[in-house]
């Protein structure tokens, strides 16, 4: 059996994170950590996990970390993971980073989204970890970066398009909508129930931190700098994102030919599901479940493509993702613990 930690597991993709690895058949979890919590069982943070996870939160240095499991989960803030994550690598452990700290490859671009990068020698080997895109690197990887929510849905709805060359990356929109769950666990007034119901807003306009990340992975999928126009909204459910993409098309193009594209590109991506022809996904379709749903629609009308993506934002886009990447990083077959089918309705 690994041995796996949890740091920084009373947030919701902590919990998320405690719910699939509990099921795990090759995994023990030995430890959760917490400051707020430290010493009441995680069941009691999250009355779901009684009888599964009856773990204490403890409230421990790196040193102290490292002699309880061998691959780390680190589901804490920004900054707060590049404090502890290169003492756990020197320790000789393995890390899935599910903060922003290891993504951006060029510290300076870094900087101007967060802050101050404080480990900038450990990211080169820094693996951003989009399995669909970089599983190879991964499978050798001591730090994988999970990806951010967003990001995951808009890559995976563009990769093939951009791999094959048949949109303009310079005309690419990215609209995209997620639950509230999104904002994390700690208290903030835009996220109270009385701020979100029956309302349906755009925030961070032009100015939302995933906003590097996904220019990085689009610029790698074009050989070039990309810039892209990226916009978040907030609806009012828990959890989810959908994300619709529009790209102007280079060429003329069928949608028998684009369904073949993306046929061929995730063939054997066990979880990317692509929507019947006419038919689009929905983020009621994919809750609960490590499952990114695409389709796509040619706009004959204006020359452009239609790429719509729906993924749960706590699994796909943060701990189902992060333990696809763990089963990578430890030699293991890529669903395990993953097999969960979405929740309905």
């Amino acid at each position: 059996m690994i041995q796996v930690g949890i740091i920084g597991a009373s947030g919701y993709t902590g919990a998320e994170l405690a719910r699939l690895l509990c099921r795990h058949p090759e995994v023990e979890l030995t430890v959760v950590t917490s400051r707020q919590y430290a010493g009441q069982p995680l069941s009691r943070v999250f009355p779901s996990l009684q009888g599964r996870v009856d773990l204490a939160c403890e409230n421990l240095d790196a040193a102290e970390l490292a002699a309880r499991a061998d691959l780390f989960f680190a589901a804490v803030p920004h900054q707060t993971a590049m404090a502890i994550v290169p003492q756990l690598l020197a320790a000789g452990k393995k890390v899935v980073d599910l903060s922003a700290d290891f993504r951006i490859r060029d510290a300076a671009v870094y900087e101007q989204w967060y802050q101050p990068h404080t480990a900038k020698d450990v990211l080169a080997e820094a693996v951003y970890g989009l399995p669909e895109l970089h599983r190879e690197a991964i499978q050798k990887a001591r730090l994988v970066a999970n990806p951010g929510c967003y990001p995951t849905s808009a890559l995976l709805g563009l990769a093939p398009l951009l791999k094959a060359g048949l949109v303009d990356p310079e005309t690419l929109i990215i609209d995209s909508k997620s639950g509230t769950s999104g904002a994390g666990r700690g208290a903030q007034v835009g996220t109270l129930y009385c701020e979100v119901a029956d309302g349906f807003r755009a925030y961070k306009v032009g100015e939302h931190r995933h906003t590097p990340e996904i220019e990085q992975e689009i610029g790698r999928l074009c050989g070039r700098p990309v810039t892209v126009s990226f916009t978040p909204h907030l609806v009012p459910m828990s959890r989810g994102i959908l994300s619709t993409i529009y790209a102007r098309l280079l060429r003329k193009t069928t949608p028998q030919e684009v369904g073949s594209l993306y046929a061929d590109f995730y063939r054997n991506e066990p979880f990317v599901r692509l929507c019947a022809a006419g038919t689009y996904p929905a983020t009621q379709y994919v809750r609960g479940s490590n499952c990114c749903d695409i389709g796509c629609k040619i706009d004959e009308r204006t020359g452009r493509i239609v790429v719509l993506a729906a993924i749960d934002n706590l699994v796909k886009g943060a701990a189902g993702q992060a333990v696809q990447n763990m089963n990578l990083v430890c030699g293991l077959e890529e669903g395990l613990g993953l097999e969960v089918v979405p929740l309905f309705p």
